[in-house]
């Protein structure tokens, strides 16, 4: 069984006992998380989508949070001395999916 889910302005497809790495959520390690805008919900041919699934939700377990590599952003001008450098690290919470109802 899979579904697919919205949070932090992105979609991502889950199955049971999946690691994903979505947008920071104000949630402690080891706190079950539920996530109840599902958009779809599979398992083989059957697929749920829309008003079929408005009671679905998926539930999953804190893992870790942290922040990602450091990406840096580096500007030049030619001929203009004008060089500047930036960073930026991008917080992450790391969850385990659980159950899929729907």
């Amino acid at each position: 069984m899979y579904a697919v889910i919205r949070t932090g302005g992105k979609q991502y497809r889950v199955q049971e006992g999946d690691v994903l790495r979505v947008e920071k959520l104000n949630s402690e390690i080891g706190q079950e998380v539920v996530f109840e805008d599902v958009l779809l919900v599979g398992e083989g041919d059957a697929i749920k989508v829309g008003s079929d699934i408005a009671e679905g939700s998926v539930k999953a377990v804190v893992t870790e949070q942290a922040r990602d590599k450091k990406v840096v952003i580096f500007k030049k001008r030619r001929r203009k001395n004008y060089r500047l450098t930036k960073g930026h690290r991008q917080s992450f919470t790391a969850v385990k999916i659980g159950a899929i109802g729907g």
